[in-house]
């Protein structure tokens, strides 16, 4: 009898073993599928958020080409460089940054204190801007003799090997291969505020300023960015000044322009209003959830864009596409 009652509880044991088992089993392929099913959801959701934002550069791109062709418009309507108001689609909504290629610094034109005041203002110590202004400047000149220089010794000691190209920039990415530079002095990086608990908040690069297809005399201003502002002279209460302001309220025209920076300093006069035919739009697309307000996923996409003179196989040409780009929050 109890080896009988010793078998009924040693099988009761495993039953009750074999059940955890196969519930923790259960567990973790639920946990398993469940995140699955997520990730999934995140990833429809950033392909439509994509979409989105690029539908709207295409209805802004047409925008923008119905302003140019008509040229009687009211100044409200006249385009210019500002943050267009949101566009909003069945699906969501988006925003679309339109800056002018005038509102960056022409890298091959540039002159090397400007270059070296810029990188400065963007963060990067006094020595590190000097050697990169020098690379700079050297990548984009002529070898003497049609020899090497001190760069190309250095380009060649890498892995792989390369020489500077001694003539123009033909992408303004190949400056992520000149001596000194880093992707967080190109492209920018993320720094916390000085108050506690603040959210991350982006710190622009060298990609913000710079362009080969940028100005050289005079630039947007209601889009270049701070520390470029600083560079061409403007006084930094001046730059603090303007970007309070054409945040608030972008200039419509350089007559608006001029009696806002008045007292300013001869650098004011290097600023304008508008672009020229290059113009870089970015669209931010958020989704539209099933209760009416948007989601917290955030897509950013950007082209550069060109718009072309009449007689053309085509009104505008896309000269660049970026499926990923910063946006504003």
């Amino acid at each position: 009898m109890a080896t009988t009652e010793k078998r009924r509880g040693g099988a009761l044991l495993a039953v009750l073993w074999l059940s955890a088992a196969l519930a923790a089993i259960a567990f973790s392929l639920a946990t398993t599928v469940r995140g699955e099913v997520e990730r999934t959801s995140t990833t429809v959701d950033g392909t439509r958020s994509y979409y989105l934002a690029s539908g709207a550069i295409r209805r802004t791109t047409l925008r923008m080409l119905w302003r140019r062709n008509n040229p009687n418009l009211p100044p409200h309507l006249q385009p210019t460089s500002a943050t267009l108001d949101v566009l909003s689609f069945p699906a969501g909504e988006a925003r679309v940054e339109i800056i002018p290629e005038t509102s960056k610094l022409n890298i091959n034109q540039a002159r090397p204190e400007e270059i070296f005041r810029l990188l400065v203002n963007l963060g990067t110590p006094p020595e590190r801007a000097h050697r990169i202004t020098e690379a700079i400047v050297d990548w984009r000149s002529p070898a003497p003799g049609g020899g090497m220089t001190l760069f190309d010794e250095f380009y060649l000691a890498r892995r792989p090997s390369f020489r500077a190209r001694h003539a123009s920039l033909e992408e303004i990415e190949e400056l992520l291969l000149v001596e000194g530079m880093t992707p967080d002095i190109y492209y920018g990086t993320w720094r916390r505020t000085e108050a506690e608990d603040a959210p991350l908040v982006r710190q622009g690069g060298l990609a913000d300023c710079v362009s080969v297809f940028g100005a050289t005399d005079r630039f947007d201003a209601n889009t270049a960015h701070p520390a470029l502002l600083g560079a061409i002279g403007l006084p930094p209460d001046a730059v603090a000044a303007l970007v309070s302001r054409r945040r608030a309220m972008p200039f419509l025209n350089d007559a608006a322009l001029r009696e806002f920076l008045q007292g300013a300093g001869p650098a004011a006069g290097r600023l304008r209003v508008g672009g020229n035919s290059i113009w870089t739009l970015r669209a931010t697309a958020r989704l539209r959830l099933s209760d009416g307000g948007l989601s917290d996923m955030r897509r950013s996409v950007a082209a550069l864009v060109k718009f072309m003179p009449s007689g053309y196989d085509s009104p505008y040409h896309i000269l660049r596409w970026y499926d990923t780009a910063w946006g504003r929050n």
